[in-house]
């Protein structure tokens, strides 16, 4: 009886790391970090990070965003408009979240624009 619960131990134990291994296999490779286009009043540039932006959600899931508030797929006709202040305050790209309730709004520049 005393084997079989020792048995039994060191199966779960070496069982939980193996669950961890599957998941993060699981897990799809997020885009590296991108340079977004500058307006020509920006006081210095903005880079979206998916690492800081999957940290802070329960469950990672790229349709809150792609395609309706950013596009995904890159053609010769796709234009990359660089993200207003007014634009945002309309609830476009960033400002569909950025909005001071379901994410930090945009008052601090320095939490978006890094100097140089």
């Amino acid at each position: 009886m005393r084997r079989l619960a020792l048995v039994a131990t060191l199966l779960a134990v070496l069982a939980v790391p193996a669950v961890g291994l599957v998941t993060a296999q699981d897990m799809p490779k997020l885009p590296a970090d991108i340079a977004l286009p500058r307006a020509a009043d920006s006081p210095g540039p903005v880079v979206f990070s998916h690492q800081t932006h999957t940290a802070v959600q329960a469950k990672a899931d790229c349709t809150a965003c792609h395609p309706k508030l950013a596009p995904i797929v890159k053609t010769k006709t796709t234009r990359r408009d660089p993200i207003t202040h007014a634009k945002m305050e309309k609830g476009l790209s960033c400002g569909a979240c950025h909005n001071g309730k379901a994410a930090h709004g945009f008052e601090d520049c320095s939490s978006c624009h890094r100097s140089q």
